[in-house]
């Protein structure tokens, strides 16, 4: 009995990063029993985020919100753009109240505080632990194979990020709807106008530059070129070069892709584990935070009543795909109205159709 208390769960949560502890925490404040594993120690090196007024709520209902939106974040009212004309200023919206604001923030921190979050509802956190093998009977996920030893649920919810851990222990398909992407980000020490109160996207020749201000004296940039092989996809934008570098240079697979099984027997797919649009689509966290919430209710559902747990899956599925070809449709006319729209847009628009 004692080994079924320290190895069995209702739900095992691979990845720790926003989708990850979305899911975990959520499942946790519906009284389940959960594991999370995450691979790498914290502080990791990822990259920094802008995020939209909308997403508070969100962080409101996992119970950070407060330790996010402190006060030494960074709020803004929306970001400048330079995309098909002259540059604009493209705000959030306002009520009564005034503007709406997003805010900045070093990715680190906001996937400590989740984590944090996750551990104090009394999530069993393993870190760093990895996931080693995925363990099936009848073609069903019973659990997996750890740094920590066997663990053991009836539900497996995979936030491995873009590494796809449990698609490729199931040989499931990818669906692919562009060549392959390559954003290149990286910090710098220091700030310059006018990059010191609003993030700034701007389009080139070759593809695009983000970049904002996530803490004080601290530069995040991306860059994405159309051709993965231009030399240009590898270094600094020149505009920033004077800056000194804060860490280094790295780069993400950001090809459009979607996990041809979202869910499954005894599993769900999360956050960039389940589809993948480059950084341009904006939301990547959004997407994150939402997927694990819902996978977690799935779960929660199918444990409650095992007779909808075939619909559950087929819903959340269907919601995610639903959710993936609209923004894949927003991306063609973002990137069709690029003042230099790279080649593979039409061949990937009629992938779509």
């Amino acid at each position: 009995m004692a080994n079924r208390q320290v190895n069995h769960f209702d739900v095992l949560v691979v990845g720790g990063g926003p989708a990850g502890s979305a899911a975990a925490i959520s499942c946790a404040q519906r009284g389940l029993r959960v594991a999370q594993l995450e691979g790498q120690g914290f502080p990791r090196f990822r990259p920094g985020e802008s995020l939209h007024p909308g997403i508070e709520p969100l962080l409101q209902q996992l119970g950070v919100a407060d330790q996010v939106c402190s006060q030494g974040t960074i709020r803004f009212p929306g970001q400048w753009v330079q995309w098909d004309g002259p540059p604009r200023f493209s705000g959030f919206g306002e009520d009564l109240a005034g503007p709406w604001l997003g805010f900045q923030i070093a990715r680190a921190r906001l996937d400590a505080e989740l984590l944090q979050r996750a551990e104090m509802l009394g999530v069993r956190v393993l870190q760093p632990c990895r996931a080693r093998r995925l363990l099936t009977h009848d073609r069903r996920v019973i659990g997996l194979e750890s740094d920590s030893g066997p663990l053991f649920a009836p539900y497996l919810i995979d936030a491995s990020g873009a590494t796809g851990w449990l698609s490729r222990q199931f040989s499931l398909k990818v669906r692919r709807h562009s060549p392959q992407l390559i954003a290149r980000y990286g910090y710098l020490k220091g700030c310059i106008d006018p990059y010191e109160q609003t993030p700034h996207l701007r389009a080139d020749p070759d593809g695009w530059t983000w970049v904002a201000r996530v803490e004080d004296q601290l530069l995040h940039w991306t860059r994405l070129c159309f051709d993965k092989s231009s030399p240009k996809s590898r270094s600094v934008p020149e505009h920033l070069q004077r800056l000194p570098f804060a860490g280094s240079i790295r780069g993400a697979d950001v090809s459009w892709r979607i996990s041809a099984a979202l869910a499954g027997a005894g599993f769900f797919t999360v956050g960039d584990a389940a589809s993948v649009l480059d950084p341009a689509a904006s939301h990547g966290v959004l997407k994150a935070l939402m997927t694990g919430m819902q996978a977690a209710q799935a779960v929660f559902d199918c444990l409650q009543q095992p007779d909808v747990q075939y619909e559950a899956q087929a819903q959340y599925s269907r919601w995610v795909r639903d959710w993936f070809e609209r923004d894949l449709m927003q991306m063609h006319r973002f990137y069709g109205a690029h003042p230099c729209p790279p080649d593979w847009l039409e061949h990937s628009a009629r992938s779509v159709s």
